[in-house]
């Protein structure tokens, strides 16, 4: 149950009330933004909540078991505040959201309904509707340890130990060509060998994709030239010139953790468990079941 503010509970219990909504959304890259459905700009918590936003929402679906609550909040792809481009760029996936209700006559009663984050993002021509899942969604959430021959754990963390910010393991360089949406060459790789940065992130520092991360699907080596392949081709388009960070990538193969990183003590996988090939087999008398390692 809610706690109201006193000033607030009695605008209430009055009857005739100067109620709005009002949205807070923080971006993964920490970009905050407000919104609400009243007709002037409302200003709490040192943020603005702008009216002409092209943003409205819907009501709130709840339930009292554990299922996700829900909501969605649909917004006009011409809003300067919420372009098609951020939306296909991810920039709004995962963002936090606050939904306030407040009065509009004196921000300081309001209360906070509920906190949530961005869920799946659908696109219209002229539209989009997002929805806002409760901090439920959460407890839907695989956690633990997968039983797999590759390692799981993620390059360069607490678990694996690798410092991708070893020379050795990280590059920078620059746009020379662009072969095709997502692949281009690159100077400044030159002392890499092909492969090394495959699987691996690129984070740019300049153009217009600065501040965006994304994996490398390919690296090449042709007269001395890196060609990198992205994965996905960046919403943003490249330029010549545009600068990158680049870190080496893993295959997760026990193989590359010995060679590549000598850091077999830290593998995270098991390599040695049967394969898939192991349900197929069939009872003979060939001297392959006596026990030992197939």
């Amino acid at each position: 149950m809610k706690q109201l503010d006193p000033a607030l509970q009695a605008h209430l219990d009055d009857g005739t009330t100067t109620l709005a909504w009002c949205w807070r959304i923080t971006r993964a890259d920490g970009v905050a933004f407000g919104f609400t459905d009243h007709d002037r700009v409302l200003v709490f918590d040192g943020a603005e909540f702008e009216p002409e936003s092209g943003f409205a929402a819907s009501e709130i679906r709840a339930g009292s078991n554990l299922s996700v609550d829900a909501q969605d909040a649909e917004g006009v792809l011409s809003s300067d505040r919420i372009t098609e481009t951020d939306i296909l760029d991810g920039r709004w996936d995962s963002a936090e959201v606050e939904v306030w209700r407040v009065n509009w006559a004196d921000t300081g009663q309001r209360v906070l309904m509920r906190r949530g984050a961005i869920g799946q993002i659908r696109r219209g021509r002229l539209a989009f509707v997002a929805e806002v899942r409760s901090l439920a969604h959460l407890l839907g959430q695989t956690v633990g340890r997968s039983f797999q021959a590759g390692c799981d754990a993620a390059l360069g963390d607490a678990r694996c130990g690798i410092d991708l910010e070893d020379p050795a393991y990280k590059g920078s360089g620059t746009v020379i060509d662009l072969l095709r949406d997502r692949a281009f060459t690159a100077s400044g790789l030159g002392g890499f060998e092909a492969g090394w940065f495959a699987f691996g992130t690129i984070e740019w520092t300049s153009g217009a994709n600065a501040g965006r991360r994304a994996e490398v699907l390919g690296h090449d080596v042709t007269d001395g030239v890196a060609i990198l392949t992205l994965l996905e081709a960046p919403v943003r388009d490249l330029k010549e010139g545009d600068a990158f960070t680049i870190r080496a990538g893993c295959d997760k193969r026990i193989e590359t953790c010995s060679a590549k990183f000598a850091n077999v003590a830290n593998f995270r996988g098991f390599p040695h468990i049967p394969g898939q090939d192991t349900i197929l087999r069939y009872a003979s008398r060939d001297g392959g079941h006596e026990g030992g390692v197939l």
